[in-house]
């Protein structure tokens, strides 16, 4: 998906929006983390998600696992300035790779959910297979069927440049289903008023 498609995504949406209804949405920004291609995803809404923007950052050019760890951070902190997220859903490290796998992933994934954490916003974490299971209704479906049912769910007519950006917005559309599931089940009104009565659910910036 090029920089213009995701504009369009972007100004369409937001023309078809009153000001109550943009003031009163969710806006969840969902990661697939990654110290050498990082997918993001992010999507707002009540009823029914809409995608805004989707897309890869890609760390391939710097030099040494450090250097990458603070190009993550940067490219990060750009993400959470610049879409003002509600609410952090990020993919959990899946227990297959080899130790060092595993160790350079949790760097990163902790780099991004402490950058979300320093801003007060929520951090919920999924597993692939609950991710794949929530969006295809098959825990063990590949990526190229998870990216596909993900461009059917939001209408995207353009296939995703890479799996990492379908993968973090199948991520954030996860998340929007469990809250969902979980506000109509718990009689709240709407997520604020689910947060309210749930705040043993939500990560917390420890007070200083």
């Amino acid at each position: 998906m090029s920089r213009r498609e995701r504009l369009i995504f972007f100004f369409t949406f937001a023309s078809n929006k009153n000001e109550d209804e943009l003031k009163d949405e969710k806006r969840i920004l969902g990661i697939d983390p990654g110290t050498t291609i990082m997918g993001f995803g992010v999507l707002r809404g009540i009823s029914k998600p809409e995608l805004i923007d989707a897309g890869i950052l890609d760390f391939r050019k710097h030099k040494g696992h450090y250097l990458k760890l603070k190009a993550v951070y940067e490219s990060a902190s750009k993400l959470f300035d610049k879409y003002k997220p509600d609410e952090l859903a990020i993919e959990a490290p899946f227990f297959g790779k080899n130790v060092q796998s595993m160790l350079k992933l949790g760097r990163c994934q902790g780099i991004i959910m402490a950058l979300a954490l320093s801003r007060s916003i929520p951090v919920f974490e999924y597993s692939p297979r609950k991710v794949k299971l929530a969006i295809t209704g098959n825990g063990s479906a590949s990526k190229e069927q998870l990216s596909i049912m993900v461009q059917q769910i939001f209408q995207v007519k353009t296939v995703f440049e890479k799996y990492d950006a379908s993968d973090a917005a199948a991520v954030a559309l996860c998340h929007f289903y469990a809250m969902k599931s979980i506000v109509s089940t718990s009689k709240s009104n709407n997520w604020k008023d689910f947060l309210e009565k749930n705040q043993n659910r939500i990560y917390k910036t420890p007070s200083r």
